[in-house]
């Protein structure tokens, strides 16, 4: 394994971080501000400032970047990876200005791989130029979607048109106006024979405009009571008997489920990549909150828990960087397909990680730590919903230790 970056990544990386450094660091507050001000805060890609850094990220050739093939910057996974991490040191702004925030990215990639030319030309354009919006619909209130083969929505073929009822929620991005497509997954197929294999083609996907008829947007669901308007929310939905043509149909009748799993495979290191980036920040802010404060005559880091605090921080990114950088070279020699242990161990380790320094980070914080002042307890909030996100943990670990157990099975076989 080989972990070092080639020329251009490094360019990139240098790029980035003087971006990072001159415009998007500089603009935060500026930005939160704004989005504050908007007559719909969800509505946050309408900030001007973002317009701005925007254009910069483009003239620096980092717009889009995350994308491979030709209508990205055609990195690999592993070149990807260290700037991923910087980004997430500006979580709610950086992936933003680069175009590469979730869920559109998760969205382009589908729409890229599996879309037609007419569904590309028509949502996939606009999305990679920054100007819509995207949701990823799954989630449903009425069924344990950790276990998609539950999803219930029903998508009905009537004529040229197929009919959407049901209910979705936990849709990110959904309470933004400018969220125009909605990736819908639901069930096509809803009869369920004995053979366990079918369960896996019973589910659909199918693009849904957000003016669609019969298509409403509930309500804002909280995390934490924080709303993430800055994210464009979370949203509740309701369908009732929505209309849309059978062109709208991503990929095949019943191939639902196996989009669904290539989008999540990107996005789950997507988000540990930026993960990284959030706990570095929190290491960065820890130690100068512990050199700044006194506190019964001596600075804070001057006490041996908080030490040993920043030294464990340092320790556990440090080993769950080099994971997610193994995750992604597997990925780009032998395929998602390949790294499914590894992409399963990230998605375990890297909420659990993340959220114990960022813990630490506003212990050391004070009750400073748990307001507004800082960034560190909506980065808690935002991290503890990845343990939820793309799969609870508990599902992750249990496909993780079935996989170990068959591979101790046949070492003690061939022994």
């Amino acid at each position: 394994m080989d972990f070092a970056f080639d020329a251009r990544t490094e360019e990139l990386r240098a790029d980035l971080l003087d971006l990072m450094e001159s415009h998007i660091h500089p603009a935060e507050q500026t930005f939160h501000e704004q989005v504050e001000a908007l007559d719909d805060r969800f509505a946050w890609d309408s900030a001007p400032v973002l317009a701005e850094l925007r254009a910069e990220a483009r003239r620096r050739g980092l717009w889009n970047v995350w994308l491979p093939g030709e209508r990205g910057a055609g990195l690999t996974n592993l070149a990807y990876a260290p700037l991923a991490e910087i980004t997430g040191r500006a979580i709610q702004l950086a992936p933003a200005v680069l175009n590469s925030a979730a869920p559109d990215t998760g969205n382009m990639e589908v729409l890229n791989d599996f879309g037609t030319d007419a569904q590309k030309e028509q949502w996939l354009t606009p999305l990679l130029e920054g100007e819509i919006r995207s949701a990823f619909a799954m989630t449903e209130p009425d069924v344990a979607s950790s276990d998609a083969t539950n999803i219930q929505l029903s998508i009905v073929r009537d004529g040229d048109h197929y009919v959407l009822n049901g209910r979705k929620w936990w849709i990110t991005g959904a309470m933004n106006p400018n969220c125009r497509i909605f990736v819908v997954m639901g069930r096509t197929d809803p009869s369920r024979p004995e053979n366990p294999a079918q369960r896996h083609r019973q589910q659909s996907m199918v693009l849904v405009p957000r003016d669609t008829p019969g298509l409403e947007v509930k309500r804002a669901m909280h995390v934490l009571g924080y709303d993430d308007h800055d994210h464009g929310g979370h949203a509740e939905l309701s369908f009732t008997d929505v209309r849309v043509p059978v062109e709208n149909l991503i990929g095949d009748e019943g191939s639902g489920f196996a989009i669904a799993q290539a989008r999540l495979g990107p996005g789950r290191i997507h988000h540990c990549m930026r993960s990284i980036g959030v706990a570095e920040r929190a290491i960065e802010l820890m130690c100068a909150r512990a050199s700044s404060r006194v506190a019964f005559g001596r600075p804070i880091a001057d006490q041996g828990v908080v030490r040993d605090w920043i030294a464990e921080s340092r320790v556990r990114i440090e080993q769950l960087r080099l994971l997610v950088l193994k995750t992604a070279w597997l990925m780009d020699t032998v395929g998602n397909r390949g790294a499914h242990t590894e992409i399963q161990a990230i998605k375990i380790a890297t909420p659990t990680t993340v959220q114990w320094i960022l813990d630490k980070a506003i212990q050391v914080h004070g009750a400073g730590g748990l307001s507004q002042d800082f960034p560190l307890a909506a980065a808690y909030a935002g991290i503890r919903t990845l343990r939820f996100a793309d799969g609870p943990d508990e599902v992750h670990k249990n496909a993780l230790a079935k996989a170990e157990l068959a591979r101790q099975s046949t070492r003690e076989v061939t022994r």
